[in-house]
């Protein structure tokens, strides 16, 4: 029954150091990249030992599934984990298994209300921009729309478009209206969306979990520099930089009083900084030291198994 608890305390670790250690450094802004995967990897690390401590509880509790775990493994490896009927692990199997079911509950709910969000904007789209005679829905990548607020957006979904207001069009000079739509291409590319709705989910479903929270707003965030970095890697730091200033100036973003584009002006200031990158070593090895953090729960499982079988 050590197993079980390992696990949750691996998990509980995980979940109060990690996000510390990234909240500290000072990497994640000049490797936004980088950084989303070391999140990822990390929530997933959370997430499994939770799995994994379901798993092994649940075995604990009922010969059935005991069975079913240890089916093809050696009597050796099944009396090392020392695996038997106590109160405590029907309690922890019931909870983590009711935890897992209310995360996909909520996943389930998150991607239905973006599907519903999308698709109330696609209509307003075709009532302000209706098809002519004999055009296809969804046949151009682009649509400009009429409006005075200069703005751009991705409407993701199966035929994926990128919209821009006519006022945009008026602001943006030269190739900054090239670089918004590489940014806005950069969003859909590396598929941030579904980033988004994953850590909405986890956010709403466990309010009270301080990683989650910190993972959808670090997820927002990072989203939005990984795509700045697109834009300025084909158009120039200062090009893109120019254009979150046009597009932005006029809702009050640069001034004293908060606003919910609040993160514009750090990124605009992050491009002008030009801050060099990191080297491709230290990428390399950040990388790889995100990995191994799920790999970590996956070790602590077989220890036993490993022993038992060496």
């Amino acid at each position: 029954m050590m197993v079980p608890v390992a696990l949750l305390l691996l998990g509980a670790l995980t979940a109060v150091v990690a996000p510390r250690m990234l909240a500290r450094a000072d990497w994640p802004e000049r490797e936004p990249v980088v950084a989303l995967w070391a999140w990822q990897c990390t929530v997933a690390g959370v997430l499994l030992c939770c799995a994994l401590s379901m798993t092994f509880s649940a075995a604990a509790a009922w010969q059935a599934v005991r069975g079913q775990l240890f089916a093809p493994a050696p009597h050796d490896v099944v009396e090392a984990y020392a695996l038997g009927p106590t109160p405590w692990a029907t309690v922890t199997a019931v909870a983590l298994a009711c935890g897992g079911v209310w995360t996909a509950v909520m996943l389930t709910r998150e991607i239905a209300r973006a599907r519903s969000r999308r698709a109330k904007r696609r209509a307003e789209l075709i009532a302000r921009a209706p098809l002519l005679p004999g055009e296809e829905p969804g046949a151009d990548r682009l649509v400009v729309l009429e409006g005075e607020r200069p703005d751009a957006w991705w409407l993701p979904g199966t035929a994926p478009q990128l919209v821009i207001t006519t006022a945009a069009l008026r602001r943006l000079k030269g190739r900054q209206l090239d670089a918004v739509l590489a940014h806005e291409q950069g969003h859909a590319e590396a598929r941030h969306d579904w980033l988004l709705h994953c850590s909405g989910a986890l956010a709403a479903g466990f309010p009270r979990v301080p990683m989650f929270a910190a993972f959808r707003d670090e997820m927002h965030r990072l989203v939005e520099l990984a795509a700045d970095d697109v834009a300025s890697r084909r158009f120039g730091r200062l090009t893109i930089a120019l254009a979150l200033v046009e597009l932005n100036e006029d809702r009050g973003v640069f001034g004293p009083c908060p606003t919910p584009q609040a993160h514009v002006p750090a990124r605009v200031h992050r491009l002008l900084a030009a801050r060099p990158r990191l080297t491709a070593g230290r990428r390399l090895r950040l990388t790889a030291a995100a990995a191994l953090v799920p790999v970590v729960p996956l070790l602590v499982a077989f220890v036993p198994a490993l022993r038992a079988l060496g």
